[in-house]
């Protein structure tokens, strides 16, 4: 009984908290006279999560024009301050200078991290829900699991470094390669010692629970909350780099599917007899749209870019032989693209990675689409290139966490926090 008893005023001081902050994301700087008329808490009770915040870094004070020299603080409880008055720095009447409690611009709340296979993302947003830090490494693809710990812990070492407090952190939202059935980390992510370890080892870090999915899911979740289909409740997303995976988001939900397997477009089988493919199956359009494979089916045509970026440089300038084998890359992702869009009838698709930032290449998609989707169920679904930058995973992982919690009423709705290399200064948006 003291055990339910103790949950019981744990639950209520938590939704205190909660009252109290999503009143300082709506309104500013409040003074605590103004909390307690706005929240509707005693005196005392506002005092005491006011002082707890404060040590957690979550809120800041400051003094504030709001009282005249000697003027003292209202004491009715529920009364506002009274308008400003003129002079110098006010005090309350026994001594104590008048204050403001507001959200800390610098304190984190939610962590985002995105493992990619070649490199770490991770973003950090404050109380307010706004994108404020970030940080990212670059890795082997063979790094082990302890490595990439070591990485995450580094990189969150300098978001530390750079004037962001990680006191009062709540939750991370973790995306990671491959199919990911259960944000918990229980079931079968309980069989993935690899996984369960980094899950741990990240909860022991940050003091936080840490909830997971596919790292292309989440950028295909970013994409709707802060991206090129923002606004939009029913998409298509395909990341098209050195491996190519998607997301597919229905009535503003990410679709997982009975196994974590859901959005893996790049392992839809194009020819059941064709090479095969590490996933297990055959023929898949992973093998002949990656990077990796475009690379190869330019050199089995006398061309031998070096690399991505030379690939890339090469198509741009109208090489034909490179022209053709990204054309023809191109076709088969639109084609696959279009099967999925008659089933799940998208408001748009959405392509992130290197080869999207070609005009040729977004159009030779938009053509399969126009040519192949239902046409009964709308005759043209928009192609858009990726609004986000490589930390878009990252992102989303912070776009789970606040739908998961309850922080987003209207999950199309959230505001637009800074990205890219603003973040990136550790500034408060």
């Amino acid at each position: 009984m003291p055990e339910r008893r103790a949950d019981a005023l744990q639950r209520l001081r938590s939704a205190h908290e909660r009252a109290v902050l999503d009143e300082l994301r709506r309104s500013g700087a409040l003074t605590r006279a103004d909390l307690v008329s706005r929240v509707g808490l005693s005196r005392t009770t506002l005092s005491a999560i006011v002082a707890d915040l404060l040590a957690r870094e979550v809120l800041v004070e400051r003094r504030t024009a709001s009282e005249g020299l000697g003027a003292s603080a209202p004491d009715t409880e529920g009364q506002a301050a009274g308008p400003p008055a003129p002079g110098p720095e006010p005090l309350r009447g026994r001594g104590r200078p008048a204050t403001t409690v507001s959200l800390n611009p610098r304190g984190a709340a939610l962590v985002g991290i995105g493992m990619l296979v070649d490199r770490l993302e991770i973003v950090v947003a404050n109380h307010a829900h706004q994108f404020v830090a970030g940080a990212s490494r670059t890795w082997s693809p063979d790094l082990g699991p302890d490595e990439r710990l070591a990485e995450v812990m580094e990189a969150t070492q300098e978001v530390r470094r750079s004037g962001i407090s990680l006191a009062a952190v709540e939750a991370v939202g973790l995306g990671l390669p491959g199919p990911v059935r259960d944000l918990t980390g229980q079931g079968d992510l309980a069989a993935a010692p690899a996984v369960t370890h980094l899950t741990t080892d990240l909860e022991r870090h940050f003091g936080a629970v840490v909830r997971t999915d596919n790292n292309t899911r989440l950028a295909a979740l970013a994409e709707v909350t802060w991206g090129s289909a923002r606004g939009l409740s029913d998409i298509l997303y395909l990341r098209w780099s050195h491996g190519v995976g998607g997301g597919i988001v229905i009535g503003g939900r990410l679709v997982r599917g009975a196994h974590g397997a859901a959005g893996e477009i790049g392992h839809t089988s194009r020819d059941p007899r064709g090479p095969a493919c590490y996933c297990g199956g055959r023929g898949c359009l992973e093998g002949q749209a990656a990077l990796p494979a475009l690379l190869a089916a330019c050199r089995d045509r006398g061309v031998h870019p070096r690399d991505t970026g030379e690939l890339l440089a090469l198509a741009a300038a109208g090489q034909p032989a490179v022209t053709q084998v990204l054309d023809e890359a191109a076709a088969a992702v639109g084609q696959v693209l279009a099967a999925l869009a008659a089933q799940t009838d998208p408001a748009c698709v959405v392509v992130a990675g290197e080869p999207a930032g070609l005009d040729g290449v977004l159009r030779v998609i938009r053509r399969q689409l126009d040519a192949l989707s239902l046409p009964t169920a709308r005759p043209r679904i928009p192609v858009r290139s990726s609004a986000l930058g490589d930390d878009a995973a990252a992102q989303g992982a912070v776009a789970m966490l606040l739908r998961e919690f309850g922080q987003a009423p209207d999950p199309l709705a959230l505001p637009s926090p800074a990205t890219g290399a603003a973040a990136r200064t550790g500034a408060p948006a």
